[in-house]
């Protein structure tokens, strides 16, 4: 089990935003987060690499566990997984080539010929091998979350954190970046995404959970119901 949480709290500063949070996703599963806007996804996903603290209850997140997590293995931890932003977070001075080379030496890859194959495999997985030397500017939204995701893989995570990484794009192009995502996890890295669009559920099924009244309730048999009429 790659996160296991229970009777998890989580709280902003003193204002609890979840509490009793029960949730667990295994090698290869994709979960998706729903809710409305300022209902906790996000708090809940910076839980998982440790931008937001636990303090109360089970929160087992590869191996680490988080109520008890110090600063300096946060690395270790962040190397096992990759997250895709919903603003990209791109280097806005450095082309593509050159933001995912400084991912890699960041993370301890020190040969130079191991960085680039790597960096050309991952390009090749998003389908944006042509685009090695372009810089974020010129591309477009979707093509800038294709780059996300790339670099999310650089270190072949065991899970892919995606917190409304279709937010910022239209409709089209969001389903294509769900589409790559679910392809992604077919490979077997599991991948837990945060959506407003519930209609991507219908189409790539997996777990959901729901945020609402500071809870996380699990809804998945109410979509796959909802699925089959």
């Amino acid at each position: 089990m790659l996160v296991d949480f229970d009777q998890v709290q989580i709280y902003q500063e003193d204002h609890l935003i979840l509490k009793d949070v029960k949730l667990q996703i295994n090698e290869g599963e994709f979960v998706y987060i729903i809710g409305k806007v300022g209902t906790g996804k996000t708090s809940l996903l910076k839980t998982l690499y440790g931008e937001l603290d636990v303090n109360k209850g089970k929160a087992m997140v590869l191996d680490t566990d988080m109520c008890r997590v110090k600063r300096k293995q946060l690395p270790t931890l962040r190397r096992q997984l990759g997250i895709v932003f919903q603003d990209f977070q791109l280097l806005l001075d450095r082309n593509v080539e050159e933001n995912l080379n400084f991912v890699l030496r960041a993370t301890g890859w020190k040969k130079k010929k191991e960085r680039k194959e790597r960096i050309d495999r991952v390009l090749q997985l998003v389908e944006m091998e042509e685009y090695k030397k372009c810089m974020p500017y010129e591309l477009s939204g979707g093509e800038q979350q294709r780059i996300c995701i790339a670099r999310a893989l650089l270190n072949r995570p065991k899970l892919i954190i995606a917190d409304e990484a279709t937010g910022n794009l239209d409709a089209e192009t969001g389903r294509k970046t769900a589409a790559l995502l679910y392809e992604i996890c077919k490979n077997g890295t599991a991948v837990i995404m945060s959506t407003h669009n519930e209609q991507l559920i219908q189409e790539f099924p997996g777990a959901v959970y729901r945020c609402k009244d500071a809870q996380l309730e699990e809804c998945t048999e109410s979509f796959r119901k909802q699925a089959s009429l």
